[in-house]
Order: structure tokens, then sequence, then C-alpha cells
């Protein structure tokens, strides 16, 4: 029989990793399913353009992986049961039962609310592409001097924030955040980041956790006021609670405990990357919830199945960051350079040359997912009889 491995999403993580075990694994010897709740692959770190009138190309998963060997499945998947080495997923017909000699568990995260009252009645998000077309119909509808809140001053709320303002500046867009904008970067890169939302006319409201969303405002702890024609929530992701349900060991966050190889430590069969694996970086800390991640882990992941189920040594790869890219608008961006303890560096890269950088980025994220297969030359190994009962049973 065919040894069957299963890859649950099909985001940057998911996409090419099935693509990289395609590319080196004999078809004759194993079977790839790739499963995802929608037909294309969604451009998740574009999805704030997508939110302000931008179209994306969409990119079918089926055309992708056309001539692959990868079977791509279109379906919800709703439970995972480890001990059965089985996944329930849901399409629009029925309920099924799919079945695995490996799993690779890459469903992503979604927006948390942090248990805010209002937020899932009222707020907008840019964690996936339903919800960002929701924002961006309600953007749609504002006229002039309505107010857009982004609750939220990392990455996603300063790059949503800034692509609001710039494409619609007559609206009024205001960005709270907990603490001061921009206070995890050298003091360069933050000046220049707070010199664009000045420019761009984006009122930072520091210090201003959200304790409640209204229909028309946002209320801060401390009882102000925020008027909000749209309040655009960006205070974190959360992942499914999908793989705790399921039995898998995960942290306090909900994200499966990994060891340095991204195979489960209570369930060495099924490997976790992307959004939904804790796993320990270089510099002794989780690897945080973002694109790099997925990079990362889905390098190590490929290296470490396709080496387990050919019978050679597993290696390493290292999980560590270079630098945050920050867009402020189509024009402008920051580049802050980080170190093996992701304090940053004193220098950054301002302006026209970030924003190069910063593209360079989008299309080669999306050439990689277009292109799951591509890759050096490599010979496809053949599973030894021995080599696919040690796989099978590991």
């Amino acid at each position: 029989m065919k040894h069957r491995i299963l890859v649950l999403g099909a985001g940057y993580a998911g996409v090419g990793l099935a693509g990289s075990l395609a590319r080196r694994l004999h078809p004759a010897e194993t079977e790839i399913t790739l499963v995802n709740a929608e037909p294309d692959f969604v451009e998740r770190i574009r999805l704030h353009q997508l939110a302000v009138g931008r179209d994306l190309p969409r990119r079918d998963l089926a055309d992708v992986f056309a001539g692959t060997g990868v079977r791509v499945r279109i379906a919800r998947v709703t439970a995972v049961d480890p001990e059965r080495r089985t996944v329930a997923v849901h399409d629009d017909e029925a309920a099924d039962e799919l079945a695995y000699d490996t799993l690779v568990y890459a469903l992503g995260s979604t927006a948390d609310d942090g248990g805010v009252p209002g937020v899932g009645e009222h707020a907008f998000d840019i964690a996936g592409r339903a919800s960002a077309l929701r924002l961006r119909e309600h953007l749609a509808g504002l006229g002039p001097g309505s107010d857009v809140l982004v609750a939220g001053g990392g990455l996603t709320g300063i790059e949503a924030a800034t692509e609001i303002a710039e494409t619609r500046p007559e609206l009024e867009v205001a960005l709270a955040t907990r603490g001061e904008i921009g206070d995890w970067l050298a003091p360069k890169a933050r000046r220049h980041l707070q010199r664009a939302l000045d420019r761009l006319g984006v009122a930072v409201r520091e210090h201003t956790p959200i304790e409640r969303v209204e229909a028309e405002r946002a209320v801060a702890a401390d009882g102000t006021s925020l008027p909000a024609a749209a309040t655009v929530w960006a205070a974190g992701f959360a992942v499914h609670s999908i793989a705790a349900a399921g039995g898998l060991e995960v942290a306090d966050t909900g994200r499966i405990v990994a060891d340095r190889t991204l195979r489960s430590v209570s369930h060495p069969e099924v490997y976790a990357l992307g959004d939904s694996v804790h796993v320990i970086g270089e510099n002794g800390r989780p690897l945080p919830m973002s694109c790099a991640s997925a990079g990362f882990t889905r390098i190590q992941a490929a290296d470490s199945i396709a080496a387990r189920l050919t019978g050679r040594r597993v290696p390493t790869a290292k999980l560590r960051y270079v630098g945050n890219n920050i867009g402020l608008g189509r024009r402008d961006a920051v580049f802050q350079v980080v170190g093996s303890d992701l304090r940053p560096k004193s220098w950054c890269i301002r302006g026209r040359k970030a924003v190069a950088l910063k593209n360079l980025v989008y299309r080669g994220t999306a050439w990689n997912a277009t292109h799951p297969t591509a890759g050096p030359p490599q010979r496809r190994r053949r599973l030894a009889a021995s080599d696919r009962t040690t796989a099978v049973a590991a």
C-alpha cells in the first residue's frame, strides 16, 4: 500500500510542503492529499490590499497542483482523531472521513477577539479572504468624513491603517494600541513609522486597549468613546481548537507542541507547521505566527518527512528571523533588521528600497505558491521495504 500523507490547509506552509514532498517522494510509494476549505490559494499577507479595493490574482489550487500528483480535496476540516489516524471533513455535499499514515497539520489561524464583547458582532478583520471582502464592501459604502478605527498596533494593524488611509484619504482613520506604536522598533525605524502615520493622517491613540465594540463606536478601558463607522480588529491571532479537541498535546495558545523536527511530541505521525505549531526557535522562544514562520517550518517539515520516509538522517534548518518588513501604504515601507534574540538592530531600510523589498516578498511568496514543486534538481527516492515499514510505524 502507498504511504498516505494528508496535508491540512493550503496556506503558505501547506502549499509549499505538499509541493516539496511531491517533488522528493516517488508517486508509486506515496499518496499526497491536500485538504483546504477554499478552492483558491489566498495571499494572506496582502488581504489588507484586498480590503481597500485592490483585486488580487486568483490561483485555483486544482490548476496549481495539476500534473504534480498531489490530490486536492476542497472541504472543511471538522475533527482530527490521531488515535485512529483519521480526519473528519465536510464539503458542500456531505461529511467524509480521510485516513492517513502521516498527517501534516497546517490549518493556520484566525482573528483573536480576545474575549472582547462585540467584536464578533460588530468588528471586521482581515485574517481571511471572506472577512477581507466583507470589510471591503463595508468601506465602499462609507462616505467622506466617516470614522474608521483599527484596533491593534502590530504589523497587521499598521498595514491596515496605512493602506486604508492612503487609499481613502477622505475617511478619518485612527489606530488604537495597548502600548506605544512601534515600540519594538529601533529609533530610526520608529521615527519613519511615525512620520508615515502623520503624513497619511492616521490618528494614533496609544495606551488605549479596547474594552467593548459597538455598532458605531468602540469603548476603551478608561471609558473613552471612539467613534467608528467601521472597527477593524487586528489585535492578534488565534488557532482553531481542532488539534486540542482531538487529543494532540498543545500549548496554552492551542498550538501543537512539536520537537525541533516539527513532529508532535504526543503523536509522532503528526507534523505541525505555520501558525499551528508551538516550536522553539533559535532564540529559545516559540516562533511567532507569521508568514516567515510558515516558510521556516515548511522547509523543516518537508526535510523531516522526506528523510524519515527514505531512511536518511533528518536535517535541521535554522528557525531564525532577520527582520520585520512593514508596508506603509503602496509607496512607503520600513524594514527593521533584528538579531537572533529578535531585538532590533540599529539600522533599517526605509522608503522606496523597503517598498522594493516588500514587493519582492509578495512576488516571491506568490511564485512559490503557484510553483509548489519547483526547486533544485533532486532525484526521487524510492522507499525500500524496510524504510516503508519504519516510516509507517513511526
